[in-house]
């Protein structure tokens, strides 16, 4: 099982810690000044925070099982001799493509791509013909 990377999880953890702190600072400015400005900003704070939880909370769902005649990513499960190519993408994702013309596509926030995308290969047999 390859789960969200733990560097993405840190980074969004962080964003969710900082925006939850600017909330209350402004939160608390807006208590001791009464300045409407101050609610508003402390508004977008927690929208941001919001969003980011959501964002984890979406990202606990997005993993690669790799079982003995295939893998799954999401709802798509493909076995070993469906696979016709792998394919790296520039931004590190990974590209599988099927013999029925579907592809999955694996972002790179999954951890250990290249080791999903060395196994793919051997299992469809594509690094012997490379």
């Amino acid at each position: 099982m390859h789960s969200t990377s733990p560097a993405f999880l840190q980074r969004a953890a962080i964003v969710a810690a900082l925006s939850f702190l600017f909330f209350l600072g402004a939160l608390i400015f807006y208590l001791v000044w009464q300045n409407f400005l101050y609610f508003v900003l402390a508004t977008g704070f927690l929208i941001v925070q919001a969003f980011t939880m959501i964002g984890c909370w979406m990202q606990k769902r997005n993993a690669v099982s790799i079982y003995t005649n295939g893998l799954v990513y999401r709802k798509r499960a493909i076995s070993w001799n469906e696979i016709a190519d792998v394919e790296t993408l520039t931004d590190g994702g990974m590209k599988i493509y099927s013999n029925d013309g579907g592809e999955i596509k694996i972002p790179s926030s999954i951890q250990s791509l290249d080791r999903i995308a060395k196994r793919a290969m051997a299992e469809a047999g594509l690094l012997a013909r490379s």
